[in-house]
């Protein structure tokens, strides 16, 4: 898997009411999640943003509560994949299960600047600053992780093993 996009930044600490606020937590409808995708971290974020772009955070993304809601606002807003030098443990593995990729990479709001254009390889780890012609390498997502993010994620990867 290879992503390139635009990189939206965002700070430390990106919590998962700032990723989809509460408020619009009464749906499951991916598509109307995406209408508000980081609205509360940044109003004018979804009307900004490509598909395939990339969000890029700073220590603690996705902190707060452990809802399922925040990976796949992000996913259908079209983001293809998240940069951040952490993640808050249950949204690392809310992604992986609801199929979007993320990536850990120190320090990787001083590497990447907000409009910078980005490229990942998921399969080497490598992160290419295009703006600035920078490489780095975060951690190679395993083949069976990025196997439920092709899948789709968890349950459509179950539904393909032929487990439900």
């Amino acid at each position: 898997m290879k992503f390139r996009g635009k990189a939206f930044t965002f700070g430390d600490d990106i919590d998962t009411d700032a990723i989809i606020p509460a408020r619009y937590l009464n749906t499951w409808e991916a598509s109307e999640l995406a209408k508000h995708c980081m609205e509360d971290a940044d109003p004018t974020f979804v009307s900004r943003m490509s598909p395939g772009d990339i969000i890029v955070g700073g220590k603690n993304f996705g902190c707060g509560s452990s809802r399922e809601h925040a990976p796949i606002a992000i996913k259908a807003s079209g983001i293809s994949c998240v940069i951040a030098s952490s993640f808050a443990r249950i949204f690392y593995r809310n992604s992986f299960n609801m199929g979007l990729t993320i990536f850990e990479l120190d320090e990787a709001l001083e590497k990447i600047e907000d409009g910078d254009i980005v490229e990942v390889d998921a399969s080497t780890g490598e992160i290419r600053n295009i703006t600035r012609g920078n490489t780095y390498l975060s951690r190679p997502i395993p083949q069976f992780m990025q196997k439920l993010v092709s899948d789709g994620g968890l349950l459509e990867h179950i539904k393909k093993r032929g487990s439900i």
